[in-house]
């Protein structure tokens, strides 16, 4: 199980822009953490201190008791067992289901060299069990670009699962699904819950409520409301400056 992700005091600002002003965040091991707010709220931006992509003006980022990840690039955090999913999904779309898993294994095997490399028996296992997971099992030797919007999220995710990171963040994955994907994400991330832990962006608010998670609200970069998706929905600053739009 993963360690406690701990953000205290971030701030970032991009010329007269403050995108992250003061960020308190705290994500304990094997939990589900929504996070939401109004574009430009500065969700981004987080995700991307926390995964090295920019560096905070201020504060700290530990995961575990005393690793700070604002001191780490990109490929050391991921190596943490840190990853991170996009909005838009990245897969290799000339390559089969099965084919992006593999490139996705956990270890430095080379690209399109681990496509002629040999598989372990438990490396074919883990890439079974992955199909089972992102129900694409049936999809294995279908090209990727054949997906459905909503299966390239889900092979994306999976991709994710196959380098079998600690802390998973997911940044809008239901964005353009439809409402049976979207159910289906639903499921697939509260199983994904058993064993790692995640944090994901969203503006699909009843998405959220069915993650039936802690929910974080942003805005102008801080954090404005904490708790579970009824009292936040109840916040008036949060239906203030969120929900009243």
């Amino acid at each position: 199980m993963s360690e406690d992700l701990v953000a205290s005091g971030l701030r970032k600002r991009f010329g007269s822009v403050q995108a992250v002003d003061g960020v308190d965040l705290r994500i304990r091991s094997g939990e589900r953490l929504g996070i939401i707010g109004p574009n430009g709220a500065g969700k981004t931006t987080m995700m991307d201190v926390v995964t090295g992509k920019t560096r905070p003006d201020e504060g700290r980022v530990l995961f575990g008791k005393d690793v700070d990840l604002t001191e780490l690039d990109e490929a050391e955090i991921a190596n943490l067992g840190i990853g991170r999913k996009f909005q838009k999904p990245t897969v290799f779309e000339s390559l089969t289901v099965f084919e992006n898993l593999d490139l996705a294994l956990k270890g430095d095997r080379g690209t399109f060299k681990t496509l002629f490399a040999r598989l372990s028996g438990s490396q074919r296992e883990q890439i079974d069990g992955v199909l089972e997971a992102i129900r694409l099992t049936e999809r294995r030797r279908e090209l990727a670009g054949a997906l459905s919007h909503g299966q390239k999220q889900w092979l994306e995710i999976g991709m994710l699962l196959a380098q079998e990171p600690e802390l998973m963040l997911l940044d809008e994955p239901v964005a353009g699904m439809t409402d049976a994907e979207t159910e289906q994400t639903v499921v697939l991330l509260h199983e994904i819950a058993r064993d790692h832990s995640v944090i994901v962006v969203e503006h699909d608010m009843e998405f959220v409520r069915n993650l039936d998670c802690r929910v974080s609200v942003l805005h102008e970069g801080s954090v404005i409301a904490e708790g579970a998706m009824d009292s936040i929905q109840a916040n008036p600053r949060v239906i203030e400056v969120y929900l009243g739009r």
